[in-house]
């Protein structure tokens, strides 16, 4: 069987709205979420973010936040 190739753009919307109408909006966005790269340096945001900080005064702040 020969189909047509289509442009991935057009692909791309179909996929996601069979994904859109089977799973939800959603579980779609979770499933597209794992397959897109992040971007910087996390381990470096992350020293440079808490690299003055004690453990102590690290869990004080997430007990603020969750407040």
């Amino acid at each position: 069987m020969i189909t047509q190739t289509q442009p991935l753009n057009e692909i791309n919307i179909k996929a996601f709205n069979v994904l859109y109408k089977e799973i939800g909006l959603t579980n779609t966005l979770r499933f597209v979420n794992q397959f897109t790269t992040g971007y910087g340096n996390y381990t470096e945001e992350r020293r440079e973010t808490f690299n003055k900080m004690t453990i102590s005064e690290i869990i004080s702040e997430i007990k603020k936040e969750k407040k």
